[in-house]
């Protein structure tokens, strides 16, 4: 009686354990059977984008750009605007960190100033990104931009071809203080009209970016250089402040204008001829490829440290 009992016992384990699975619950195979846990997956990835400005075109277009990338990859993106306020964005970079991102892109006010804002993603082990424009320390997996320097000699190449082996003198228009852009595109003209005897440069000003301040600052310039041969401005909304000004003069047929960043408005100058040229950088490239880099970085994938993106002339 005892023996066919623990017969039966028996028999009834064997079947128990025939039944069950021999992999561990969550193992490979079974992620394998649910088709889940592909690599590369995007589903659950969340990035933050702290953003220098939405006064501007250029910058909605960056925005724009980075959501539509951010949307067909099929990633999560929260989108801060600075408002051209360091504080404020260091304040932005600290709330997008408590929203749980994956990984943070920064277009920077100030390259100083945010250098706080990137050591707090690094203390929170947070990848960090600069997008068009840099900053001077933190850890930062890679930067994406266009050349700014190869975009300010491109302007100063143009601008001498026009003017010729004539003597004449332009005024540069500058954009905001500290911001690696400023300093680049400057630094890229300079390289070209710092060697040319044939062109003085007779003031270089900040506007800050701006278009009415580009219009104010250039009044004010023309005050004491009245017979000026061309206008270099860092990005075009300074670049239609001074057009704004010559025309008011009377003189823009007789002054080249060159802009940088080939927004719509400097486009439509361009074509109308109140603009001579505008340098192209195609900021729906640049945030398609910060995207593309974000997911490679969240994936563990090595990238670059400096992802250029082409720059045009257009003229």
């Amino acid at each position: 009686m005892k023996k066919g009992l623990l017969g039966f016992l028996a028999f009834v384990l064997i079947v128990v354990l025939a039944a069950c699975s021999t992999d561990k619950p969550g193992s490979d195979s079974e992620k394998d059977d649910a088709g889940d846990a592909t690599e590369g997956e995007t589903g659950d990835m969340k990035v933050g984008f702290s953003i220098s400005t939405l006064n501007n075109p250029f910058f909605v277009d960056l925005r724009d750009g980075a959501e539509e990338s951010a949307e067909a990859a099929g990633i999560d993106i929260v989108v801060a605007d600075a408002q051209d306020d360091s504080s404020k964005q260091i304040n932005d970079i600290e709330d997008l960190l408590q929203q749980g991102i994956d990984l943070l892109l920064v277009n920077p006010t100030d390259d100083e100033a945010v250098i706080a804002g990137i050591e707090a993603a690094n203390d929170a082990d947070i990848p960090v990104i600069t997008v068009d424009r840099s900053a001077a320390d933190g850890e930062v997996v890679t930067h994406i931009a266009s050349d700014n320097v190869a975009g300010g000699e491109m302007a100063g190449e143009y601008i001498a071809e026009l003017l010729g082996d004539d003597d004449a003198t332009m005024i540069e228009l500058e954009g905001i203080p500290g911001v690696a852009a400023t300093t680049e595109r400057g630094e890229g003209f300079h390289n070209v009209v710092d060697e040319l005897d044939s062109i003085e440069i007779v003031a270089s000003q900040t506007a800050n970016f701006d278009r009415t301040e580009g219009l104010s600052v250039m009044e004010n310039l023309l005050q004491g250089n009245n017979d000026i041969g061309a206008v270099f401005a860092h990005n075009d909304e300074m670049a239609l402040g001074a057009v704004e000004a010559l025309e008011s003069k009377g003189i823009l047929e007789d002054v080249i204008v060159v802009g940088f960043d080939a927004t719509d408005d400097a486009r439509d100058a361009v074509e109308d001829g109140r603009m001579e040229a505008t340098i192209a950088q195609q900021p729906h490239l640049i945030s398609e490829a910060a995207i593309e880099a974000a997911i490679d970085v969240i994936n563990g994938e090595d990238v670059e440290d400096f992802i250029p993106v082409d720059l045009e002339l257009i003229k």
